[in-house]
């Protein structure tokens, strides 16, 4: 299915070949100076050029100790959509470097984007949530999205934005939501996300099951996926059409799971015959999930009593290349055979 993409084309006057730049090292300061100009034209042409700059990390690190972040702050808030739009680009490009995250996460750049949540123009909200996704893959980045208190308005622009930021507001999420659940629950991120598990969008399903994983990661987070009755949705999931989407589908249900109520709703909602389905296909990436996930509903009588039919399933899982399937194959015969 066609979707919209967010353009990143410039007014045609933009012309980055007519920036008056040095050559080697005098380039940058001389840039930063341009940065802070009165005149418009000036301003765009230097972030045109720092752009292109900033791909090599050497740059980066130089740009960072000249002091670039302040000047690159104080144009987040510059009433030229161009300008606004070429800044939080170079920052993007920035934060694709480690040196660039480190520096980005030290000089406060997190705090000075949030205004931009709400920007009229979707290649600069666009940015905004690339730097957002890349900067929080450091767990210091991700503490500093939960510190700006990011989590609530990411949520909530879950539900209004562009498919293609979407995907990106969810990947920032799964990186802080494994450090910290409790604001994200606070704020009905479970509503949103059982809500984005039914999504058109394949990559947004699967996105939205990852964050779920994450949050089922922590005690808080199982009890309250129990409460919310996400587990039927995840369940569904197990169906998909996207071994993408059951694998981390899988995944947020092992984790669900472990709650007495958490196995009792995945035997309600009849987990156990696409669980086996996954678990004898060899190609499928959940299957080493739907092993671990069915070996603890082999916990339950019931469970136990549907397994034994499908021990032959678990016993091929021996011969798996994977040494991790076989030893989850061992532990789930062994769970299936107990007897009390």
């Amino acid at each position: 299915m066609a979707t919209p993409r967010i353009s990143a084309y410039l007014p045609p006057d933009i012309d980055p070949t007519k920036a008056a730049l040095a050559f080697g090292r005098r380039a940058l300061p001389k840039l930063n100076e341009e940065l802070q100009a009165p005149e418009l034209l000036t301003q765009q042409r230097a972030l045109m050029a720092l752009c292109d700059l900033v791909h090599d990390p050497e740059k980066v690190y130089q740009a960072i100790a000249l002091g670039f972040l302040d000047s690159l702050k104080n144009l987040l808030v510059h009433q030229d959509q161009t300008v606004r739009q070429k800044t939080t680009e170079v920052l993007s490009i920035m934060a694709l470097h480690s040196i660039g995250r480190e520096g980005l996460i030290r000089g406060g750049v997190i705090s000075a984007l949030t205004g931009l949540l709400d920007d009229p123009v979707d290649i600069c909200r666009k940015n905004t949530h690339q730097i957002f996704d890349r900067l929080a893959k450091l767990p210091e980045g991700a503490g500093s999205v939960l510190r700006a208190a990011l989590v609530p308005p990411l949520l909530l622009k879950l539900k209004t934005e562009l498919d293609e930021i979407q995907e990106l507001i969810l990947e920032t999420l799964s990186n802080c939501l494994r450090v910290e659940v409790s604001e994200a629950l606070a704020a009905g991120a479970l509503a949103v996300l059982k809500e984005k598990l039914s999504h058109p969008s394949a990559a947004i399903r699967s996105k939205a099951a990852w964050v779920l994983l994450e949050i089922s990661s922590h005690a808080e987070g199982k009890m309250a996926v129990c409460k919310e009755e996400v587990i039927p949705a995840l369940v569904s999931l197990l169906e998909d059409t996207e071994p993408q989407v059951q694998g981390y589908s899988a995944g947020a249900l092992m984790f669900a799971i472990v709650p007495p109520q958490g196995r009792s709703s995945a035997m309600g909602a009849e987990a156990i015959p696409p669980l086996l389905t996954l678990v004898a296909e060899e190609t499928s990436k959940a299957r080493l999930n739907a092993i671990k996930t069915l070996t603890l509903l082999a916990e339950l009588p019931e469970g136990r009593q549907a397994l034994l039919d499908h021990r032959d399933t678990f016993v091929q899982c021996l011969h798996d290349p994977s040494e991790a399937v076989q030893r989850a194959a061992e532990i789930a015969i062994a769970v299936i055979d107990w007897k009390p």
